[in-house]
């Protein structure tokens, strides 16, 4: 007997139309134009450690990162971008600040793409013709990467701070600088720490340009405060058809950064959702542990990579309609559960049982969405009231 599972048949219909940008190539990764919004995250590891470099991308790739970011300080670490360049999985996109010639050693050692940042590349304008002809006879595209901690001075003198406006107009001068060589193929970024401003910068700069844009929240700050930031700055712009990569910057490890940034994607219909786990955040008519539950629900499913949503309720006014609706789920109250598969009450277990009982149908389910062909979506968690 098949069990229908109830995947929708058509995607989530996005909030708005999709701001049209010409596309560009990140090593085999589409960006802008009618590419999915891709998500970036950053080594932390010395990049002249090839080995620690290389294990931390490969444990990005594993997370769901799409490209990958190296800083590239010194001479030993350009030195170690050809190996890394060509070992990586991902696209290896080379960060650069301060050395005009560390471009040139990256687009020679095969980087899929190049982040200047203008405000603090001494002289870079003169050196545009150079790296645009470099970067052309190569196929590489060019990331012009401004920030608010790092703005030209010329402009900081401008406008007296780094205001939506001033991030705008570095990054405009400098695409200009490329245009003049007959060169665009360019991404932009105009990061700053508030949202508030970044979401202003951004909607200047996707009224001003076809540029694909890359979106940040620069020094976001620790887990909590980052992913806050950055998830009320990339929701109000990818809500607005803004936005082409996305990069969360957290004070954390880089793969809970993908996390994140994958989440944000699902959340907005943006990434085919994966693993969906729909809990409640427990009160006062809650019979059992319901943060114990979830958590626990939530660890023994980590890794799952089919779209299933399971609900996690905890009592009798929302539990049994939110479990109905999940693929999976369990109405809990006097200390144990019904547990639901399509809407259909299977069996009731004591709450002992309950996460045991969820993993083991979980599993069956994933199974049997595979035999059937459903593809895998990236894993993620929602918690839902």
């Amino acid at each position: 007997m098949t069990i229908d599972l109830g995947m929708p048949s058509a995607p989530v219909r996005p909030l708005a139309t999709r701001r049209q940008s010409r596309q560009i190539m990140v090593g085999n990764v589409p960006v802008g134009g009618d590419a999915p919004v891709s998500v970036q995250s950053m080594t932390t590891a010395v990049t002249a450690d090839i080995n620690s470099t290389l294990q931390q991308i490969a444990e990005l790739t594993a997370t769901g990162c799409q490209i990958v970011r190296v800083a590239v300080p010194t001479a030993d670490d350009a030195e170690a971008l050809p190996i890394i360049a060509k070992k990586s999985q991902i696209p290896v996109i080379a960060d650069i600040h301060f050395q005009p010639k560390y471009v040139f050693a990256a687009i020679d050692a095969g980087c899929a793409a190049v982040r200047v940042n203008p405000g603090n590349i001494k002289k870079f304008d003169d050196k545009v013709g150079e790296i645009a002809k470099a970067a052309s006879d190569a196929g590489v595209p060019i990331r012009i990467g401004v920030n608010a901690g790092s703005l030209d001075k010329r402009l900081l003198a401008k406008y007296g701070k780094a205001t939506p406006e001033a991030l705008v107009e570095s990054a405009l001068w400098e695409c200009s600088l490329f245009e003049e060589h007959g060169f665009r193929d360019i991404k932009i970024s105009v990061k700053h720490n508030d949202p508030v401003v970044m979401i202003n910068a951004y909607r200047q700069l996707a009224e001003a340009c076809d540029y694909p844009l890359h979106l940040g929240v620069t020094e976001a700050g620790p887990a909590f405060q980052g992913t806050i930031k950055s998830s009320v700055a990339f929701g109000a712009l990818l809500a607005e058809g803004i936005g082409d990569t996305i990069r969360v910057s957290l004070s954390s490890p880089p793969a809970e950064e993908v996390k994140v940034g994958i989440q944000i994607l699902e959340s907005l219909g943006l990434r085919e959702r994966g693993l969906e786990i729909v809990s409640c955040p427990s009160c006062g008519r809650a019979q059992v542990d319901v943060y114990t539950l979830a958590e626990e629900v939530t660890a023994g499913l980590e890794g799952m990579d089919v779209p299933l949503r399971v609900a996690v309720m905890g009592c009798v006014v929302n539990g049994p309609g939110e479990a109905r609706d999940a693929d999976l789920g369990v109405a809990s109250g006097n200390g144990k559960g019904q547990i639901f598969v399509k809407g259909e009450v299977i069996k009731t277990v004591p709450e002992s049982k309950i996460v045991e009982t969820l993993i083991e149908e979980a599993m069956r389910l994933a199974e049997e969405m595979k035999d059937a062909g459903t593809e895998s979506g990236e894993p993620s968690v929602a918690v839902a009231d």
